[in-house]
């Protein structure tokens, strides 16, 4: 199963390296850097109200015109996920953070409703890189790195959002919604946790 998942990753990234290497011979195509901030959150199948964490996502992305309307858009950038949970009882009071790093290759079928306006859906893998745990209390700070092989590295779901290009810059709104469990069975965290995270991002477009 670990090595499917690694396959099914490695195989999205050389499908966008051979993307952004077809750019070179095919002008209708664009490149471009883009970034924004995340607001993550993990759901579980009974309980998803955890409060959500605010991080930030920034990469490369490339375009491909299919038809005038439709194009195909590979992207691979780094990402922030995880959840925050602000504790307020009789004994302590503060807010604990699980952060939780990607490099995420999503590809994604975009489809202009109007010259500027897009919708856009499909698949992405991530690979799970570091993360650590933040807690601040009224007893103090702490802070640990976690073992990334406590966790399931790889994690896949589905993307989608709402986008407006103008002609160098473009911006808009998408949701992650993560299939893959984050935790193994002796971890601390729930076994059916999987990721959720709404970004924000702006675009440069470099040609």
């Amino acid at each position: 199963m670990k090595n499917s998942n690694k396959l099914v990753f490695a195989s999205l990234v050389a499908g966008f390296m051979s993307f952004t290497s077809v750019q070179a011979q095919d002008k209708t195509a664009s490149y471009g850097f883009k970034g924004g901030l995340n607001f993550s959150n993990l759901y579980t199948d009974n309980v998803d109200d955890n409060n959500v964490l605010t991080g930030f996502n920034a990469g490369l992305y490339a375009k491909f015109p299919i038809t005038n309307s439709i194009a195909i858009q590979p992207e691979i950038s780094y990402t922030t996920k995880g959840a925050e949970l602000v504790y307020n009882n009789t004994f302590a009071q503060g807010t604990a953070k699980f952060n939780i790093n990607y490099i995420e290759v999503p590809v994604l079928l975009v489809m202009n409703i109007t010259d500027n306006f897009n919708v856009h859906v499909g698949p992405y893998a991530a690979y799970m890189v570091s993360g650590k745990t933040t807690n601040d209390s009224n007893f103090g700070s702490s802070q640990a790195e976690l073992d990334t092989n406590d966790f399931n590295k790889f994690d896949a779901g589905l993307a989608g959002g709402v986008g407006i290009d103008l002609d160098v810059v473009n911006f808009g709104v998408r949701y992650n919604y993560g299939l893959t469990r984050i935790g193994k069975e002796d971890s601390f965290i729930s076994s059916d946790a999987k990721n959720s995270v709404l970004s924000a991002y702006i675009g440069l477009k470099l040609n």
